[in-house]
């Protein structure tokens, strides 16, 4: 999730929520909690570098919930280092899904970050991060990811398919051990859900505002000259923007003022076949986040099951005056060599682009 809050005070405990889980002891209580795997639909997509083309398009619509927006603009450094905030906090959510037996306890390191993210709104609303309409409505976003990226951009989903994400979703959101309540109970009512939110509760507020209009200053550790550095992320960002309108639901493009059409609609499905076109030889050392290539890579034997999980390179750490802040995840000092490596999947994925020279003889993960 990310460091995002809400307008009402808890209505569920997590703890409580927790409780309820360990009560239930059957089979089908097991196989609730279970983690994803391999085999899922999620694996497949969610570790997908074309996700970030969706950046603002999540960004914003994760903002455009007042709940979050008030706990964003008090609480967020996201302006002062939006690649080094995305960057690490894609770590542990990707944990959540590609963690295994450990995607719980990774689960619980995200809720530990939201435990102080709370106050009141300037319309003197109290908010707390840990509500659980707010939470999933954080995590409904991150399934929709996945819809919109799988539709857009890796050749669409059948309808078997996208009931199968909605049934993974849940048993993905069960690894935090959130009270349940929020979670509609089938693709159908889903699709309910998702419809009134956007029609019904979604706004235009500051912390949407900043999203639009977002301005990437270059990370002390990306060795390019300023200049070229602005060069390259102002088209990126309004691309993004151009994305993100195409993306967006109609009632949410209209709430935003954004204008769309038939030409730009075809545009854009012309420059996804592309992307899906591309992405055929784009090998998965680039394809995929460090964190789901080692996923796969346990699954297959290839390092061990107990190995130690991917954490996110240590330079894109917090600053250093906010790294005792009990919302930060401070990622731990690597070695040069594995800042490196990270460094050059960090700066392509965080643009959105996927380009690299297939080796002939790569291992494939996925």
């Amino acid at each position: 999730m990310t460091t995002n809050a809400t307008l009402d005070a808890p209505r569920t405990a997590p703890e409580h929520a927790e409780t309820e889980d360990r009560r239930r002891t059957g089979p089908a209580a097991r196989d609730e909690v279970r983690p994803l795997g391999p085999d899922s639909l999620t694996w497949k997509y969610f570790g997908d570098l074309r996700t970030g083309m969706l950046g603002i398009w999540i960004g914003a619509l994760q903002n455009m919930y007042p709940q979050l927006g008030a706990g964003v603009e008090e609480h967020s450094i996201l302006l002062c280092e939006p690649l080094q905030r995305v960057a690490r906090s894609v770590y542990p959510i990707m944990g959540v899904v590609y963690d295994g037996d450990r995607a719980r306890q990774t689960g619980e390191q995200i809720k530990s970050y939201h435990k102080t993210i709370k106050g009141v709104d300037a319309r003197g609303r109290r908010y707390h991060a840990l509500d659980p309409e707010t939470f999933y409505w954080a995590h409904a976003t991150f399934f929709m990811l996945i819809i919109k990226t799988a539709e857009y951009f890796c050749g669409g989903l059948t309808e078997a398919e996208k009931r199968q994400l909605f049934d993974e979703h849940v048993q993905w959101y069960r690894m935090y051990g959130m009270s349940m309540r929020p979670v509609p109970k089938s693709w159908e009512e889903f699709q309910e859900y998702w419809d009134r939110k956007c029609r019904e509760e979604l706004e235009i507020n500051k912390a949407t505002l900043d999203i639009f209009d977002i301005r990437i200053p270059k990370p002390w550790f990306v060795p390019m000259p300023t200049g070229i550095w602005d060069q390259i992320f102002r088209p990126l960002v309004g691309a993004q923007r151009w994305i993100a309108a195409g993306v967006f639901d109609p009632p949410v493009r209209e709430k935003a003022g954004m204008r769309w059409t038939l030409g730009d609609e075809i545009l854009l499905r012309l420059f996804g076949k592309l992307v899906e076109l591309t992405f055929v030889v784009v090998p998965d050392e680039i394809r995929l986040h460090p964190r789901a290539l080692a996923a796969y890579r346990r699954a297959e034997g290839r390092i061990p099951p107990d190995a130690p999980l991917v954490e996110a390179p240590s330079f894109t750490a917090p600053p250093r005056d906010r790294q005792g802040l009990p919302m930060h995840y401070v990622p731990p000092r690597r070695s040069l060599l594995d800042r490196a490596g990270a460094l050059v999947h960090t700066t392509f994925s965080l643009t959105g682009l996927g380009w690299a020279i297939p080796r002939p003889n790569s291992d494939k993960a996925a």
